[in-house]
């Protein structure tokens, strides 16, 4: 496994597999890696990608008074998870590599969808997700790049600016990964004490909650995000950011539910903002 820092380095890489005749498998990470990250690859190694794994805790996607600086930094530790899992690069650049002329003066920004769901709660958030994407993109020109369903409002801004921007880059959404204890797996798990570990589990429930009430011909919009926000408000130290029931491609509030609508949720367990969604139906 190659550990490259350059974009010239990781282009370089790219370009000849494919004249070698196979096809690149982009999976985009902040590292702190998990078993969700891993599933990831192994998607793309299952499709016959040859998979390069970006580890980049990027500034431009966290705002004033976030987590920037003791976001989970586990780089020794990914690198022997990726070198496990067949790994072929980990592109590791440093801010200067991806920003290279200091403060960006050029940004991606997919009006409308980066407003809504974590877009409300995290002004900038998304714009900073679509730019460092798109660089991403641009350094490893891969055919297919995997995502995680856990942040499908993330999933939903970035379909709609490869389609808006005639990107040849197919999104490919894996499935949540979750604990034993259906706790979705996330690097920000690292933060929880362990009595805020069994509160997070607040956002499962929730979600088991909503489903169920799809389940048992539940159609209105409202009455579904009110099964999952009674979890939420009713377990202690944990403080709802939001419920909603969405249609996941333009992350627009529904009336009435059909299958294939996006229940998500948002909450804090202390300090730490978790998500959890579900796909109805």
């Amino acid at each position: 496994m190659r550990v490259v820092g350059t974009v010239a380095e990781l282009r370089e890489w790219s370009r000849g597999v494919r004249q070698a005749g196979g096809a690149v498998g982009l999976v985009p990470t902040m590292g702190a890696l998990h078993e969700g990250h891993l599933s990831l690859v192994r998607e793309a190694e299952r499709r016959g990608d040859r998979v390069a794994v970006s580890v980049f805790v990027n500034p431009t996607q966290f705002g004033p008074g976030e987590d920037f600086e003791r976001y989970p930094r586990t780089f020794e530790a990914d690198c022997a998870m990726l070198e496990r899992e067949g790994v072929e690069v980990v592109f590791a650049p440093g801010v200067g590599e991806m920003y290279p002329a200091g403060a960006a003066a050029t940004f991606v920004e997919v009006a409308g969808l980066s407003d809504r769901l974590d877009g409300a709660s995290r002004p900038g958030h998304f714009r900073g997700v679509a730019t460092v994407v798109t660089k991403l993109f641009a350094a490893s020109e891969p055919e297919r790049a995997y995502f995680g369903q856990k942040d499908a409002a993330q999933v939903a801004v970035l379909r709609r600016m490869v389609a808006d921007l005639l990107l040849p880059v197919d999104l490919v959404v894996c499935p949540i990964v979750r604990e034993a204890d259906g706790l979705a797996m996330s690097s920000r798990n690292r933060y929880l004490s362990a009595e805020e570990r069994g509160r997070a589990l607040a956002l499962s429930r929730a979600v088991r909650a909503g489903e169920a009430a799809f389940r048992a011909g539940e159609r209105g919009a409202e009455r579904v995000a009110d099964a999952a926000r009674r979890e939420l408000e009713s377990a202690p130290g944990v403080r709802v950011d939001y419920v909603a029931v969405v249609d996941w491609a333009t992350l627009e509030p529904v009336e009435r539910v059909e299958a294939g609508c996006l229940l998500a949720v948002a909450a804090w367990v202390g300090q730490t903002r978790l998500l959890d969604n579900a796909i109805l139906g």
